[in-house]
């Protein structure tokens, strides 16, 4: 007698065809392309947000010094109490140093010696070592979240140290103006802040504290000379000054009064990019009391097609004549804090007489909100 068994006839289990993977893998990736710029666009103004609030700090933290010690903050040269020579621009504290207790850093600033500069070398400046490893501190109420050193892109020392320098994306502004220096008896800065000069309180800012810049962007150089980056870069320019001739203290050297020669210089700062020397380190640090390590200038609007412009040639450092401006990660223009506190975004189309009237703090400039 024979069995027969019937097997159940097998499933076939259907797999995706190469042509439905390739269809979904493509639909991913136009998903993501789609999505990628809004989340771009997210963090930028999560960056961008955090950027006002550091400018903010900054004006409220130089509103919170006056109160304290009675006039705004400088660029003053070292207290030493040595016979040391006081090395003028060179190793002096900036504003911002002055700021730090008011800025919650009040630790940082009893660690530093102002008796002391703050840069040089062993030869000629003895003592400011003590001040290296403190003024290399990474500070991030000086930085802004889209500039490349906060997030690691940029590593430099702080002049003959080993200690990496720790940016500054704010300056503080000397006005419309080439000049720094606070004691020139003929045209010194029309800004909030210059170095040395006499002290400048709300009540010299006679414009209107709504109306005056005090802090600014700009973005931190590259620290290689080799490479020019517009609009961050400086440009060794020699004795060239808006005025014309061979003084820069004279009055063409300020905004409004040299507009008819600014073109030309800045023409001629864009010509000479082409061959002199670059310098890459704007930007770098916040402590020394200089152009283009903690004091700028609102010639131009921010990220303007010209280089910077540093009235000197071979020197090494920015304590010259120069122009030192606005520029910023942010499209379309850059913050600024005003001296009554607020943070305004100032547009890249910003017309000069605008930008020169908000730099100055007493030149009887009115400046309407929707001008900017």
């Amino acid at each position: 007698m024979f069995s027969f068994s019937v097997s159940a006839p097998r499933r076939r289990r259907r797999g995706f065809t190469l042509i439905e993977l390739l269809v979904v893998i493509a639909i991913i990736g136009v998903l993501i392309a789609l999505l990628l710029p809004a989340v771009q666009a997210a963090r930028e103004a999560a960056r961008r947000s955090q950027c006002t609030n550091n400018l903010k700090q900054l004006a409220l933290g130089m509103a919170n010094y006056e109160s304290a010690v009675g006039c705004y903050p400088g660029a003053y040269p070292t207290l030493r109490l040595t016979a040391l020579t006081e090395g003028g621009t060179w190793g002096c504290w900036s504003p911002q140093a002055l700021m730090l207790p008011f800025l919650e850093q009040k630790p940082v600033y009893d660690a530093l010696n102002f008796n002391l500069l703050n840069q040089g070398n062993t030869t000629d400046y003895a003592g400011y070592v003590a001040n290296t490893s403190i003024v290399g501190t990474k500070l991030n109420v000086f930085l802004c979240p889209s500039s490349s050193i906060f997030t690691g892109g940029l590593y430099t020392r702080v002049d003959n140290s080993t200690i990496p320098s720790p940016g500054n994306n704010y300056f503080a502004s000397v006005g419309p103006s080439i000049q720094w220096q606070g004691t020139s008896g003929t045209a010194p800065p029309n800004g909030v802040f210059a170095y040395k000069g006499p002290p400048i309180s709300s009540r010299d800012v006679r414009d209107g504290t709504s109306n005056t810049i005090a802090f600014g962007e700009w973005r931190t150089g590259d620290n290689n000379g080799n490479i020019l980056s517009i609009p961050q870069d400086v440009i060794e320019i020699g004795s060239t000054y808006i005025g014309g001739g061979t003084a820069g203290d004279n009055i063409n050297n300020i905004m409004p009064f040299g507009a008819a020669a600014l073109p030309a210089w800045l023409a001629n700062c864009a010509t000479l990019a082409k061959t002199a020397p670059n310098r890459g380190f704007i930007g770098q640090r916040w402590d020394v009391g200089m152009f283009g390590r903690s004091l700028g200038n609102t010639l131009l609007a921010p990220n303007p097609p010209y280089p910077n412009c540093n009235n000197t040639t071979g020197n090494g450092d920015f304590d010259n004549y120069g122009m030192f401006g606005m520029s910023s990660y942010h499209g379309g223009g850059g913050n600024v804090a005003l001296c009554d506190g607020s943070v305004r975004f100032l547009k890249s189309t910003t017309a000069l007489q605008t930008v020169w009237a908000l730099g100055s703090r007493a030149q009887g400039d009115l400046v309407s909100g929707d001008a900017y």
